[in-house]
């Protein structure tokens, strides 16, 4: 019995050995850290950023208001560093309770701190959900509509639950015109439900089935955000099929918080085929004074957009 006994302790040992092994060559293969690049001239600049809520009814511990105060400067330094012209938030939200967004404390601070920038896709939260902003810089680009839809059986009834039941998830989406002409171009911007699946699904055909008409009618298209679906993927490859091509993003967007990066990008950037992608996605996989601003990275990627 004895011998047994440690035969099974050997074996314990060795299989948590090896599973420490593949954890940290997971770590190793999906945390290449790359500098964000100049914005070459003529290009338009997108990123996607998960943000993640602030607790208003915490003091302390994660997510709280304490944590806030200790994170906003690495959150708008990894803003700044990103030198996008769009960037598109998920949880950008100070949570109280059920969906009163009258409170929003990282979308303010980000504001203030950027002048040249202003936020779409919000409004009165009774009328908007305000998690889900579209940052934009203004001597670049003009909003000509936005609006959103929610992730349910009845999806332009605002804050009303999943197709299971589960908490409630949206798109907003925004029309830009480039001031420096051409078509105008719509942004929709995402979070799907990280636990179902066929949640997951069925937000990802519905995205397809509003994207459609501007697609059918020749509008350019990006479709950013929280997938919470990697490459290959269900609701990954719904959009795929809907006419969206992802840019390649390597390694891990999803970090835990603590920099660990165990699987591939779950955060992705797709636009349609007549918008040109200009070099490679960056991942800006970094603290800034010692804080993680979220734990998410955010993902950018340069494009140009059609001339007609």
């Amino acid at each position: 019995m004895r011998r047994v006994t440690v035969v099974l302790i050997k074996g314990l040992l060795g299989l948590i050995a090896a599973l420490t092994l593949v954890a940290c060559a997971m770590h190793l293969s999906n945390s290449e850290r790359v500098a964000v690049p100049p914005r070459p001239d003529g290009a338009l600049r997108v990123a996607t950023f998960n943000s993640h809520y602030i607790n208003l009814g915490q003091q302390t511990g994660a997510w709280s208001l304490g944590n806030w105060n200790q994170r906003k400067g690495a959150f708008d330094a990894t803003f700044k560093a990103l030198g996008a012209d769009v960037v598109a938030f998920q949880e950008l939200e100070s949570f109280q309770r059920g969906d009163d967004g009258s409170v929003n404390l990282a979308r303010d601070y980000l504001l203030e701190q950027n002048p040249a920038y202003r936020a779409a896709a919000s409004g009165d939260w009774r009328d908007f959900p305000s998690t889900q902003p579209v940052f934009y810089r203004t001597d670049r680009l003009d909003v000509l509509d936005q609006g959103w839809f929610f992730f349910s059986d009845t999806p332009d009834v605002i804050y009303s639950r999943t197709f299971n039941g589960s908490y409630p998830a949206f798109c907003s989406w925004v029309r830009f015109q480039h001031r420096e002409g051409g078509r105008p171009f719509t942004v929709y911007n995402v979070h799907f439900e990280y636990k179902s699946g066929s949640n997951r699904r069925l937000s990802a055909a519905l995205v397809a089935e509003r994207m459609r008409a501007r697609i059918d009618a020749a509008e350019p298209v990006f479709l950013v955000g929280d997938l919470n679906a990697r490459v290959g993927g269900e609701a990954y490859e719904i959009l795929s099929r809907a006419g969206v091509d992802f840019v390649p993003v390597e390694g891990a967007t999803y970090h835990f918080d603590r920099g660990f990066n165990l699987f591939g990008a779950i955060d992705h950037i797709g636009a349609t085929p007549d918008i040109r992608p200009v070099g490679q996605p960056v991942v800006l996989r970094r603290q800034f004074d010692g804080e993680w601003p979220s734990d998410h990275y955010p993902v950018v990627s340069d494009f140009v957009l059609p001339l007609k």
